[in-house]
């Protein structure tokens, strides 16, 4: 991946260069942009896919910003934050706003918490340490959405 691209998509599109709490601003962009997708008819499922499908180029993209600005994990990569949260999406059992809501707080917070083995996680090297923490946590945030959804069913 050369590195304008690399960095373009790393950076969710420039929500990565906000000087308050980028990591939070493309959590928020990923809701944003799951929100109109769950209005259309995108369910868990396409959630989980997209997470997916996403990861390998997201990897790369964030493996070059690192060595390009010579940080470990550089703050201005957020494309982890974005595929976590959708990650957390695909635990969701309907997509209104309070599920919406929900997930983001939950991602944030397993995201800055990041309880074992996250923070092992995040040890590996390149861009892969720094997706694949987030990943987790989109995992365990996940986890929980679905456990919330599942005890308040209608």
């Amino acid at each position: 991946m050369t590195s304008k691209p690399a960095w373009l998509f790393a950076t969710g599109f420039g929500c990565g260069f906000s000087p308050i709490a980028p990591g939070t601003v493309g959590s928020l962009a990923a809701i944003l942009i799951a929100w109109p997708l769950s209005r259309i008819g995108f369910n868990r499922l396409h959630f989980l896919v997209l997470a997916f499908l996403l990861l390998y180029p997201a990897i790369l993209a964030a493996g070059t910003v690192a060595t390009d600005s010579a940080k470990k994990d550089p703050q201005v990569v957020v494309i982890d934050e974005v595929l976590g949260q959708w990650l957390t999406l695909a635990g969701g059992l309907r997509f209104d706003l309070f599920t919406m809501a929900l997930a983001f707080g939950l991602f944030r917070l397993f995201d800055i918490w990041k309880p074992p083995p996250i923070r092992l996680i995040e040890r590996i090297p390149g861009g892969a340490g720094i997706v694949l923490d987030d990943m987790m946590a989109g995992a365990y945030a996940a986890l929980v959405l679905f456990l919330v959804g599942w005890f308040n069913r209608h």
